[in-house]
């Protein structure tokens, strides 16, 4: 029986990070690599159990976790490139009531933003919550386990970004004001710029 309010959240980190040359989870960040970084935000936040749903370098990031209190999840279809998969697979591992979905390129995420999303969800404001900065939506987002069995069927030219809008009834939006939520990086450039942003962040004192 799953307990009521329990989150489990699921880091999608199986990419091949073509457009980067190289794996972008294995960057320098912040003293540590990208991964550690979003894995040690998501262990102090208000969540119940971090997944690592790996595939391209398994072993790499296998190694790099190895200390740290996570489940990895392999995703065997990584290769076809969609993030689909790679969610799929942590929702059959993960053990809480709703999950909350992060991306392994996007390090600039929040403790607090975080914590905003997991407290509406537990006040029952939505099934599916999303930040969103300037009226656009970011992640992580928090998924109930009730839209689960239909996320799972998904597949083909499916994708989540279609299934969410087939239930608009069961959003809510926390607005935020930080654009980090909308800041993956892909390229090179993409990890200049959330390098930038982070240094800023530490030299102004804002909560990371």
């Amino acid at each position: 029986m799953t307990n009521p309010g329990t989150v489990s959240a699921i880091v999608v980190a199986a990419g091949l990070s073509s457009r980067m040359g190289q794996n972008k989870l294995l960057l320098p960040f912040d003293g540590r690599t990208v991964i550690e970084h979003i894995v040690s935000v998501l262990l102090e936040s208000p969540v119940d159990e971090v997944l690592v749903v790996t595939g391209h370098q398994h072993e790499a990031l296998a190694q790099r976790l190895a200390a740290w209190p996570v489940r990895l999840v392999f995703n065997p279809d990584y290769a076809q490139g969609e993030m689909l998969s790679s969610v799929q697979a942590g929702l059959r591992a993960a053990a809480g009531a709703a999950a909350l979905l992060a991306l392994g390129d996007l390090p600039t995420l929040e403790r607090g933003v975080i914590a905003r999303i997991v407290a509406a969800y537990r006040l029952g404001l939505g099934s599916l919550v999303f930040p969103s900065y300037q009226m656009r939506r970011g992640h992580p987002l928090l998924v109930d386990r009730s839209h689960w069995t239909a996320i799972l069927a998904l597949g083909g030219e499916q994708n989540l970004r279609g299934y969410f809008r087939s239930v608009p009834a069961g959003i809510h939006h926390v607005a935020v004001d930080s654009p980090a939520v909308l800041h993956d990086m892909d390229t090179p450039e993409q990890y200049q710029r959330v390098l930038a942003e982070q240094a800023r962040r530490r030299a102004t004192g804002v909560a990371v």
